[in-house]
Formats: structure tokens, sequence, C-alpha cells
């Protein structure tokens, strides 16, 4: 019977490290655990040892009885991830080992979380070891330039991690913790405030950190840009590429700067192959996945796709009380719990809202020289809370909208122009304008990098149906679709609230 593949939520005792089996990660050591051992092995030969050192090693913990083969891992997130893509490698090695009857199961292991987080902050994963290239030989004046690292304040061991970000925070640790790194580009997105400059700012301090010598660049896409036509235009360009080329690890911010510039597309293109051939590494972040950037090349969404693309989500709750709980220690405030969950529960769209609402409060209370309770928090914050915007957001909006006119999110950031894609990116704009605090600005470049009037006009179209409540018709899944303007928009907010 071939094996057969769920998760559940199961409670696991005996956690210890099994020194014995080189290659496995966390396993309950018993008599039998040869097998166990045995497993781990033919999961490793099948995806290679630097995937399993990620993804099983320190991050799971395999029981077998009685043919049951069960994957413990420390939350839901992961077990999907695992699922996802190593789901028939993980079957094939069972079945190897125990037979064609075995069945595997994932299952949520909390204990595997806490092992986690008591291991050292540095690289989990084993030793640190330097990458393979060796630095080129650089000046002092350009060593400086390319050391500017020096003031980048944002390190791992600031970073919160949480079931949003942990995956994120993974493949970030092993760019920099790996011999030879297994993602390059690492691309990392989502929305702003949840941490991906401080995931590029924390890889390039550790790199720093553990190879002194390295020789590496983290700026913005904008100044990448800024950097090449200033080149241009003082016939520097060979200086310029040398800077941009010579390095170990290239960190770029907001890669999607880049869009509708193709001249410096061409150019990063040209940066980032150079710098993958010579076996470099390339870390992005953006605030869009690359098939959703648009007016990007084909041929550097390709390349972006071509490595690790990972999401940070919105922290959860848990997680927002703990960075409210970092973030006053680390400005020597004491906060009760009932202040940290008022302040979690209240500003859940990132994480630079927390750390205002913290810093509002210890002001305050500097100023009147009292302690921070929950009246003052209440008190002092409701101006803060209701300037959030801490219920719907753009990609709820999104996710509505598609789903109503049966078109993808991505056709929305498009340039296309036909009748149902272009009705379903006004009402998307206009609910935007509508149910967040968000200017027209950056709606239009959230949504693909259209500029602030063509979001005007959207809306005011929108407001001229409804005014009149029109009707207006679509492509829908089963054919054409007529609907009033009003009746539109009443089931789009129903869907989004």
């Amino acid at each position: 019977m071939p094996g057969t593949v769920g998760w559940g939520v199961t409670k696991m005792q005996g956690l210890v490290r099994d020194d014995a089996c080189g290659s496995t990660g966390l396993v309950e050591v018993r008599s039998k655990d040869t097998v166990v051992c045995a497993v781990n092995d033919a999961i490793a030969q099948r995806i290679g040892q630097q995937k399993f050192k990620i993804w099983f090693k320190n991050s799971t913990r395999i029981t077998v009885t009685d043919g049951l083969v069960k994957v413990g891992v420390a939350n839901s997130f992961i077990a999907n991830w695992l699922e996802s893509h190593f789901n028939s490698h993980i079957t094939e090695a069972a079945k190897t080992v125990i037979g064609d009857t075995c069945r595997v199961m994932f299952a949520i292991d909390s204990q595997l979380l806490d092992s986690r987080k008591s291991a050292s902050p540095d690289c989990p994963a084993g030793p640190v070891k330097p990458f393979n290239i060796q630095p080129a030989p650089l000046n002092a004046a350009t060593a400086t330039r390319h050391c500017a690292g020096n003031r980048l304040k944002l390190h791992f061991d600031t970073f919160v991690v949480g079931q949003s970000n942990e995956l994120a925070y993974n493949a970030a640790k092993a760019v920099v913790c790996d011999k030879q790194s297994p993602f390059n580009p690492l691309f990392i997105h989502g929305g702003y405030g949840l941490g991906k400059t401080h995931l590029l700012q924390g890889i390039c301090n550790e790199l720093r950190r553990i190879r002194p010598a390295a020789n590496w660049l983290y700026l913005s896409a904008e100044d990448f840009a800024n950097q090449f036509v200033l080149a241009l235009k003082t016939r520097k360009l060979d200086a310029f590429r040398h800077r941009m080329r010579q390095t170990d690890l290239l960190a770029i911010d907001d890669i999607h700067f880049l869009a509708s510039k193709p001249s410096t597309q061409e150019e990063f293109l040209y940066t980032f192959n150079t710098l993958d051939l010579a076996g470099r590494q390339v870390v992005l972040a953006s605030d869009a996945h690359p098939k959703m950037i648009t007016q990007l090349s084909e041929k550097l969404v390709n390349r972006f796709v071509s490595g690790m693309v990972v999401k940070i989500e919105t922290p959860d709750f848990k997680t927002r009380c703990r960075i409210v709980r970092q973030y006053a220690g680390s400005m020597k405030r004491e906060i009760g719990e009932e202040v940290v969950a008022f302040i979690a529960d209240n500003m859940k769209s990132s994480i630079r809202e927390l750390q205002g609402a913290v810093l509002k409060l210890a002001a305050y209370a500097s100023l009147q020289n009292g302690k921070i309770d929950l009246a003052m928090a209440q008190s002092v914050l409701a101006d803060h809370i209701e300037r959030c915007d801490p219920t719907i957001h753009l990609s709820d909006i999104e996710s509505a909208v598609a789903e109503f006119f049966s078109i993808t999110p991505s056709a929305v950031h498009s340039s296309k122009k036909d009748r149902t894609i272009s009705l379903a990116r006004h009402f998307c704009m206009y609910l935007a304008r509508k149910h967040t605090r968000m200017s027209s600005s950056e709606i239009g470049r959230l949504l693909g990098n259209k500029n602030h009037a063509t979001v005007l006009v959207a809306c005011k179209k929108i407001e001229e149906q409804l005014a009149k409540d029109a009707q207006l018709n679509w492509q829908g899944r089963s054919g054409n679709r007529v609907s009033s303007a009003k009746a539109i928009l009443e089931q789009l907010e129903q869907n989004i609230r």
C-alpha cells in the first residue's frame, strides 16, 4: 500500500540529540532508533545534505512506531512546507527502510520550538563555515566603501522570530552559516514594516562578524539606479561595475524600484549573472513577489524565482507581544503584561506601529515621571490607535476583488486593460482609498507601479458609477455577468470584512 501523508497535533516526550546519527537532527533515542537514523540518512541521500541540514536537522524529530513514521515539527507553517516540498522524498525514504506498508504523518511538537529558542543564536545548523569564495583584492578606499556595514544597526539577535517569519529567518541564517549557500538569490517579500530590511542588514552584519575580511555591499535599489546613472554621466562605468561585481555578498533592498527602468534592469541582470556564475551570494527584498512586480523584465523575474522566494506575513498576537517586550527592554522600560497585550491587540499592521506605540508611552512616562500602566496606555495611545489601520489591508482587498471578478491578484497588478481586469482594478483602488489610510501614490505603487493620477481617475470613475448605480458587466467563470455598481460594492465590502 503506498505511503500516506498527513499532519496533526501531538505531544512528544523524550527529546534529546542523537550524536550517534551523524546526519540526523533531533530524534527520540531508544534501542531501536537505528531505524530512525536509517530513515534520516535515506532522506538526506534523496534531497542532499544542504537541504537536509536546513529543513530537517534541528528542525524535525522523527519517530517510528509500528510502521507509522511521525515527523515532528515546531508549527503548522513548517509542516505545510515540508509536506508540499518533501512529501515524496520522505515517503520513499521510509518505504526503503521500513517497507511499502509504512505511513507518514506530520505532527506539531511544541518542544522543538522551545529547543530551537534555547539553541545558540548564531547558527543552529552547526558550526559557522565561511564561503568558499575568496574576496577580490581591494585597496583601502574601496574596502571602506564596500564595508559600509559599520552603519547597519539591525542584527539577527534583535529579530523576533515567529510563525509569520520563521521560514525567511531560517533562509537568511542559511545564507551566511552554510559553507555553500543553497539559495541564490534569496528573495524576501512582504508588506511594509514586517522585517525585510532587518533580515538583509542582519545577513550583512552576521557575515561581517564571522568573516571580517569578506567583501559585501548593502544598498537600496534606488541607490543602485542612482549610482549607475552617475557612472554613465561621469564615464566611470567600469569602476561602478567593479564595485558591484567584486562582492562576496550583494544585498539590495526595495528591488521593486527597478520596475519601469529597462536600462538599469539590464545592468542589474549582468551584475546578477556575474555574481551567480562566480558562486557569490545575492539577497533581495521587495514589497511584492517577483511575478507581481509589473514592468520588470521577464529575464529578471526568471532569475529571481530560480532561487528561494519567501514571504514575511503580518506577525500574530504572540509575536507582537514578544516584539513589544523586546523593544521596551531595549529602552530599559518595564511594561506590564496587560499593557503588552493591549498594544499587541490594537497594533496589527506592522512592527513599526508597535515600536511607535512603545516609544510614545516611554516618552510620556518620562515626562510625567510616572509608571506605565494600562490606564496610561489607554489614554496616551487612544489617538495612536485611531490612526492605525487595524482591520482591512490592501492584500485583503486584492484577494476579495480577484475572487469576485474571477481573476488572479497578479492580473490586478498587470498593465492589461480588458474590461474585466480594468473594472476589478478600479474597484480595488477605490476600496483601498476608502478602507485604508494609504495615499494614492502608495496604492498605485503597490498595485503595479501605477502613478497617483491613475488611482484618482479610477476612484472618480467608480464614484460616478455608484452615483447613478450603473449596470456593469464583466466576464466571469460562467460567462458574461451583469450587476449594479452598488450591489458589487456591497458584496466586495462584505467579503473583505
